[in-house]
């Protein structure tokens, strides 16, 4: 999905963030990117773009979208923290074998909860992992990771 600057900045401005040039970018990026990339991935992704770009300032600008809900944070395991533009309530599944995360529909209405009735639940998150449907057919079905 191609995205204009006006568009991003007014995204932005609508989540009461000031927008800049390294906000933007990173924004774009996220949404044009929709593949849950980690902060490194982002900073090699606009290093050439952004040549003064520095991984504080990715992480500082996407601190900065969680505390606004702009991005959701995806910790399916402790080693990478990944990042979703994507906030609507949904599950992610990551292969065992290429390290993709993909997403899926969650009807979060279907889950039951016993034991917790009177807490005040702020997120939910569905992580599932196993092998995704590509490495399976392509016989890649064992672990690597």
């Amino acid at each position: 999905m191609e995205t204009n600057t006006l568009e991003l900045k007014e995204y932005l401005r609508n989540h009461y963030i000031k927008p800049s040039t390294i906000r933007i970018k990173i924004l774009k990026y996220l949404m044009e990117n929709k593949t849950h990339p980690t902060v490194d991935e982002i900073y090699e992704a606009l290093t050439d773009d952004i040549p003064t770009l520095s991984k504080t300032s990715v992480y500082n600008t996407l601190d900065i979208f969680l505390k606004k809900g702009v991005v959701a944070i995806v910790t399916i395991d402790e080693k990478e923290s990944r990042y979703d533009i994507d906030t609507s309530i949904h599950g992610h599944f990551k292969c065992e074998n290429c390290g993709k995360i993909y997403d899926f529909k969650v009807f979060v209405t279907d889950l039951e909860e016993e034991g917790i009735e009177d807490f005040e639940i702020n997120k939910k998150s569905i992580y599932y992992s196993g092998i995704c449907n590509k490495c399976k057919t392509q016989g890649n079905g064992s672990s690597v990771l």
